[in-house]
């Protein structure tokens, strides 16, 4: 088919793919199962990945929080980069960053769930 492209499969798509399956097997009570996932990648390069993908989605999210919970939520993503760095090439120490990253997301994701039920509160008690 003309036109038609393949999907990609760049190490950074696969990345992204396997941060949100992480994301969905723990927010499915899957530990166990998301846990594997981490261990069997042992390339930094793929962890670098994954963990890029968590970085993108907790600012975009981030994004979204009103004045205060966004710079805290920008000071965590300060601190993240340092434990990043502090574990470049140590899989192990990056997988503990991916962790961290992975919380990160499911953090900021709750905070601005919550404070968009509280903007729809007050919008209709106004």
């Amino acid at each position: 088919m003309e036109g038609v492209t393949a999907p990609s499969d760049s190490s950074a798509d696969r990345g992204a793919a396997r941060a949100r399956e992480y994301l969905q097997l723990v927010e499915a009570g899957r530990t166990d199962d998301a846990e594997q996932l981490l261990t069997g990648l042992t390339d930094t390069r793929e962890l670098v990945y994954v963990g890029a993908e968590f970085t993108a989605l907790a600012r975009r999210t981030g994004r979204t929080l009103p004045t205060a919970m966004r710079a805290q939520a920008s000071s965590r993503q300060v601190l993240l980069g340092q434990l990043r760095d502090r574990n470049r090439g140590d899989a192990d120490g990056l997988r503990t960053w991916l962790r961290e990253a992975a919380a990160e997301v499911q953090t900021v994701q709750r905070l601005a769930e919550a404070a968009r039920r509280r903007l729809g509160e007050q919008a209709s008690a106004g």
